[in-house]
């Protein structure tokens, strides 16, 4: 079963209906039985890194993630979902993520020209770095997907960049270790392009 990550910060009805749009039964749930039991699991997010991050550890849903993730399991974050699954964010001071990707969130403001607007909201292109990862099986180099996010994360292993997006800058747009991957962007609000990206999720056997 697929466990979509209920713990307070995430679109997670548009998310499940993306899943049953392409057919696949999925749970939502904060529960961390549930999550323990999951064969796949998707961590979204919107809002701020801190409250996330504290959110996960009250509910103990932190420790069972990193579990979970060091057992093989298939593990998907979106957008702050994405974030999390880094050491740290620098958004609004130094705040501790599950680390489970090597490398950092910091702000966009500073790093992209000054004419672009902040947050980045909108549709954006894919390129992809090296092989492409197998969530992306069914989709192409170019293909647009939607964003919406104000800082945006740096892997300290360029291997672990699956594929960015030109916002002024090149910006991370994909992240993977392993059996864990992240999309900076929501499939479930980028139309056929996002759900053939969670088809491929949801065919992926945490394996690159």
């Amino acid at each position: 079963m697929i466990t979509i990550v209920d713990y307070g910060v995430g679109n997670l009805y548009s998310l499940k209906s993306s899943f049953s749009f392409i057919g696949q039964e999925v749970e939502v749930s904060g529960d961390v039985e549930k999550i323990s039991a999951a064969s796949k699991i998707v961590l979204p997010g919107v809002g701020a890194f801190a409250d996330a991050a504290e959110k996960l550890r009250q509910k103990g849903i932190d420790e069972v993630l990193k579990r979970k993730a060091e057992e093989g399991t298939p593990l998907l974050g979106i957008c702050l979902g994405m974030q999390l699954l880094f050491d740290y964010s620098l958004e609004y001071g130094n705040h501790r993520g599950l680390s489970l990707i090597k490398g950092k969130v910091v702000p966009m403001k500073g790093f992209i020209p000054n004419y672009y607007k902040i947050p980045q909201i909108g549709w954006n292109s894919l390129n992809f770095h090296g092989s492409k990862h197998p969530i992306f099986k069914y989709i192409k180099e170019g293909d647009f997907v939607y964003f919406v996010h104000s800082y945006f994360a740096k892997p300290d292993n360029k291997e672990n960049l699956c594929a960015t997006t030109n916002y002024g800058e090149s910006v991370t747009a994909a992240v993977a270790s392993g059996n864990v991957a992240g999309c900076q962007f929501h499939p479930e609000k980028s139309g056929r392009v996002g759900l053939d990206i969670l088809r491929g999720f949801c065919e992926w056997e945490g394996k690159i």
